[in-house]
């Protein structure tokens, strides 16, 4: 099926919809749940969570891409648990590694992934990222929001691992340099 049909399901209040849903997007929407948590089962109920939030979302809206509507609802789900359980590094997910890396580029280390959430900030993503190459948007997008490892993302790309992490290690600094000019940083 496709988004927009799967989306008509939602609208109809047909519980195919979920069925549907979860065929077409649990792997992607539980490997980056894993990532950022660490455990298959908490990644189990973000999800869970997710699709409860798609349920209750649409109607009233519509979303142009129910992917990345999912994505982000299982994204923020994940960190809303990983917050709450203040991992201390507990778990080890790929969200803490993944800010980590971008401390540098943050006006705010001890709290870059509530600066994510800024309006500002999310408005200069948006002009950044097209300024990028289209191989190193897709590095730096599987690695920092879908918060894939850089093997993972070697996998995905046919690339070595070396050069994700040398593209990687490139774009933090223009974007470091890019939020510098922006005065956000």
């Amino acid at each position: 099926m496709t988004d927009a049909e799967i989306i008509r399901l939602y609208q109809q209040r047909d519980e195919k919809a979920v069925q549907e849903t979860k065929q077409q997007y649990e792997s992607l929407c539980m490997t980056i749940a894993y990532n950022i948590l660490g455990t298959r089962e908490d990644a189990e109920e973000c999800f869970d969570d997710a699709l409860m939030h798609l349920w209750h979302a649409i109607p009233p809206a519509e979303p142009e891409s129910l992917g990345a509507f999912l994505v982000t609802a299982v994204r923020n789900a994940a960190r809303d648990r990983l917050a709450y359980a203040n991992a201390k590094r507990r778990g080890g997910g790929q969200l803490t590694v993944a800010i980590d890396e971008l401390k540098d580029c943050f006006q705010s280390p001890e709290h870059p992934d509530r600066m994510l959430d800024s309006i500002a900030l999310r408005d200069a993503f948006r002009r950044f990222l097209p300024t990028l190459s289209p191989a190193a948007r897709m590095i730096f997008l599987r690695r920092y929001w879908l918060c894939l490892t850089a093997k993972e993302v070697a996998a995905e790309t046919g690339c070595s691992v070396g050069r994700v992490n040398m593209s990687l290690l490139r774009t933090r600094k223009k974007l470091k340099t890019f939020l510098e000019k922006e005065e956000l940083l």
